[in-house]
């Protein structure tokens, strides 16, 4: 392949990676899984892995938990869903793992976040709120803790 036409497929296949994201984004409450994704833009579901974290640092699995776990966050904060409702809201089949990622990313369990959060960002605007509160994987909290 020459670089030219090598240069074309990569923008191709940026574009179909770019659909994927977005379709995660419109679509996080549906059940979801990588096969699926790659089906949707003529891909295997190994390369479409290997792009996806070539191109966004993590994969499509990690990008759509993420995405449910910003929204159960919102929804958490506004207090009148109880945490399964909130699980199965954004997406998610089991209780434990719900909790499970949502620890991981947030730092503590969804009914400790529920509590604290419902008072911290009572005076923020929403578009703030959302800013502030946003997930940070544990492995780049590390990263920014030591500097």
């Amino acid at each position: 392949m020459t670089s030219a036409s090598a240069q074309t497929q990569r923008l191709r296949d940026l574009a179909r990676l770019r659909r994927v994201r977005d379709r995660i984004d419109r679509e996080y409450a549906q059940p979801l899984d990588v096969e699926a994704l790659a089906r949707g833009v003529n891909m295997s579901a190994g390369h479409l892995s290997r792009e996806f974290r070539r191109a966004y640092g993590e994969s499509p699995y990690a990008y759509l938990m993420t995405r449910r776990i910003e929204r159960a966050m919102a929804l958490l904060r506004r207090g009148d869903l109880s945490v399964t409702e909130v699980c199965f809201a954004v997406g998610c089949a089991s209780l434990g793992t719900f909790s499970t990622r949502f620890t991981e990313l947030v730092g503590v369990p969804p009914s400790t976040y529920r509590a604290r959060a419902a008072h911290a960002t009572a005076e923020m605007p929403p578009c703030v709120a959302r800013q502030v509160t946003r997930p940070i994987r544990n492995r780049e909290a590390r990263v920014t803790s030591r500097t």
